[in-house]
């Protein structure tokens, strides 16, 4: 499961795909000198020299007729040619992200706003997008395709058998959770076709969440949600001519519902597309390409793995969507782990022949950009310091890879590049400096403020102590620890463990965050606590393919020895350490782990906060467990072997157990399942309900508040703050 993502704390033109996904989209000026931002004047440019901001189109033209205000915007794009723009507004979530809501189109030279869609249901629109010859619009509205023509406003069905359980153009929950896929079209370069996903999730069981808050009567909030073991949602890609709404299907290889297609995009120049099929393990990728006219597929490329093959979003910032053409598409860019590190490499478009263009025993952790008329590829790396990030420079035809962030700024950087790349937003932190952003000039590294430099002048370097521990497996773990106020090693102080410990995520970076407790209310360093965090095997650090694919088959069990061991050679090496007063807590995976330590070491844990946290793997979704941990048909007895419910009646120390029952990611069915399981071995437990809040608990007036209260005062009751 994904780790939550609490933000309580932690403290382009030219491109007419609306992503609609808070903090992974800026609009570029087409020159790559500006950033284009909303405001209430109107659509600006904000230069990233840092000379004064212009208003490029004022919000009096997007104002409807007879409309007291301008439309809201949640965001916009302009197209191709620069002369029309379009708005995103009245936005409504879909699961994680507000993709639903209302679109406008403004044609800057005539000044004519008009609204796509006007004949379906408010904030029912997805993805729109104009055809690359800017006459037609296409969008998603009530899971079918719709194609709108902008000089006349008449409207064509690419589709019309659309339904919730029968999705064409967009997807259902679990390739949107576990994939990242979301927007399900693309508009062909000619315009005369629309390619697209179509997911039947007909034959997937709905989970019935149960909402009891919102109405006297209660009612039920179906998901289609595919666990562990079920079959996913059978898939396949289609060509539809605009003319006629006529469908070719893609004769894609396999059984549809025993294989899934995370990526598909049109070639460069030709009537084909390319498409990456994975195999129901995942761990059997293959890159084909689609005749468009008449479905006939061919493999071009094959990756097999003993674990699991990533997909693009795990080095491309989370972005499933796009292909790293290069040479005019003769060939791509791709990264492996097939030498045992993650590198990039270039795939040749017709023979499918991989050149490694990053060698060395070091991963790249993700790419930053592409930049062929300098021949060069951006990436983030740190091959000396796996919690930390840096920017990278190697030749486009391969070679020895280059630093490029400067060596006095030691934490975690993180690049956005302008078309050109002559420029990019760069942000920093690290533990003891919070995020600052900056625009620097390349391959200079020139700032326009010298934001970072000042950030890091002004912040201390002693917040956290970063340090590695062995175990007795002979396994080193990377960490950090904040230490009490006033901290006298004469004395002994209760611990508490930050964990997360599954594929998702992290959590001993160098970054904002380490050492800060965000549910936490108060200083924890002053009350008397020590805070920990250390990443297990299996934890995505640039570490080696070995490090992260460890823990296949073994989650739950791997990990959480690796931590339990990690504690005790911490606490046998540290007197300071109060082995009575040892707690830990974590959220979704953490959440998890932190169930597996109280059950599976009760001798070491002695009181455990979990929130919204699988405690049976098999109601887990299919595409995050089955990567991991295989199929249950095969390997049954390591699903229940890695869930906490198995050792439940283990249990000695002090649980605080807490769930969203509106939960759609890790449904409520798990606390009901574990507390049945304490009840039954007489196990007391502390469990706190949150109604109809989702994963992140956070809906509802006082939520936050009144969690963090409850946390902080459990803690504090069981795990006595102070020296003694």
């Amino acid at each position: 499961m994904k780790k939550v993502i609490l933000l309580f704390v932690m403290i382009t033109a030219g491109c007419t795909l609306l992503q609609a996904q808070p903090g992974k989209t800026i609009r570029w000026s087409r020159d790559g000198q500006s950033v284009l931002k909303a405001t209430p004047e109107g659509i600006t440019a904000n230069p990233l020299s840092g000379a004064a901001p212009t208003v490029l189109v004022p919000a009096a033209r997007f104002t409807p007729g007879g409309a007291a205000r301008a439309l809201p915007v949640r965001d916009f794009s302009f197209s191709e040619d620069g002369k029309k723009l379009i708005i995103y507004t009245n936005a409504k979530k879909v699961w994680r992200y507000e993709t639903r809501g209302d679109y406008w189109i403004l044609d800057l030279p005539t000044g004519k706003l008009q609204q796509l869609g006007k004949d379906k249901p408010a904030s029912s629109l997805m993805f729109a997008k104009l055809s690359p010859d800017g006459s037609k619009a296409a969008y998603v509205s009530e899971h079918n395709i719709y194609v709108e023509d902008l000089a006349t406003g008449a409207v064509k069905a690419i589709t019309t058998d659309g339904a919730r359980r029968f999705i064409n153009g967009t997807f259902d929950w679990a390739y949107e959770e576990e994939f990242g896929c979301r927007d399900g079209f693309r508009w062909s370069p000619d315009s005369k076709g629309i390619a697209y996903w179509q997911i039947d999730a007909t034959k997937i069981r709905d989970f019935l969440m149960i909402n009891n808050t919102d109405s006297i009567y209660s009612f039920n909030v179906p998901v289609e949600y595919p666990v562990a073991g079920e079959s996913p949602s059978a898939c396949r890609i289609g060509v539809a001519d605009i003319a006629t709404a006529k469908t070719t299907w893609m004769q894609v290889p396999g059984d549809q519902q025993q294989h899934y297609i995370p990526r598909m995009e049109w070639m460069p120049g030709k009537n084909e597309l390319i498409i990456q099929q994975l195999n129901r393990k995942q761990n059997e990728s293959k890159v084909m390409i689609c005749n468009a006219a008449n479905g006939n597929v061919r493999t071009l490329y094959e990756e097999r793995d003993s674990a699991w093959i990533d997909v693009k979003s795990r080095w491309d910032d989370d972005n499933i969507a796009g292909w790293d053409f290069i040479r005019n598409g003769k060939a791509f860019v791709w990264v492996s782990e097939q030498d045992g590190w993650r590198h990039i490499y270039s795939i040749t478009a017709d023979g499918g022949k991989a050149t490694l263009l990053t060698p060395g025993n070091y991963d790249i952790i993700s790419i930053a950009a592409i930049d062929e008329a300098k021949n060069l590829i951006w990436f983030m790396a740190s091959p000396d310091n796996a919690g930390q990030q840096y920017l990278y420079k190697v030749p486009l035809t391969g070679g020895k890879a280059e630093r490029v962030t400067p060596a006095d700024q030691p934490g975690t950087h993180e690049y956005t590049f302008a078309p050109g790349n002559s420029w990019a937003i760069h942000e920093f932190s690290n533990a003891c400096t919070y995020s600052v952003n900056e625009n620097v000039q390349l391959p200079a590294h020139t700032s326009n403020t010298g934001a970072v430099a000042t950030a890091l002048k002004k912040s201390g370097s002693s917040c956290v102590e970063f340090f590695q521990v062995k175990t007795e497996d002979g396994v080193t773990l990377d960490g950090w620890m904040r230490k009490p106020a006033n901290f006298d090693p004469a004395r002994k102080y209760p611990v508490v463990f930050y964990v997360y410990g599954e594929p998702a995520s992290a959590t001993s970076r160098d970054a904002i965050g380490a050492g800060r407790n965000f549910l936490y209310d108060g200083d924890m360093a002053e009350d008397g606590y020590i805070y920990i965090s250390m990443d297990n095997r299996g934890t995505p650090l640039p570490k080696g393919r070995q490090w992260r694919k460890s823990i296949y088959r073994k989650v739950g069990i791997l990990n959480a020895r690796d931590q339990a061991m990690a504690t005790k050679a911490l606490l046998a090496k540290h007197p300071y350490m109060d082995a009575s007063r040892i707690a830990v807590w974590g959220w979704s995976g953490g959440g998890s782990m932190t169930l597996n330590l109280m059950f599976q070491y009760p001798e070491i844990y002695k009181t455990g906060i979990a929130i919204a946290a699988v405690a049976n793997q098999l109601t887990y979704d299919n595409i995050y467990q089955e990567r991991y941990m295989g199929l249950p048909q095969e390997n049954r007895e390591d699903f229940i072997q890695g869930s906490p419910i198995t050792y439940a009646r283990n249990l000695k120390g002090n649980l605080l157990y807490i769930h969203g029952t509106g939960d759609d990611n890790v449904h409520y069915q798990n606390a009901e399942m574990l507390l049945n399981e304490l009840i039954r071995y007489k196990k007391p437990v502390q469990f706190m309900a949150y109604p109809n809040r989702s994963h992140s608990i956070s809906e509802g007036k006082g939520t936050f508040d009144h969690l963090s209260a409850l946390y902080t005062d459990y803690l504090r009751k069981h795990c006595e703050p102070g020296a003694k």
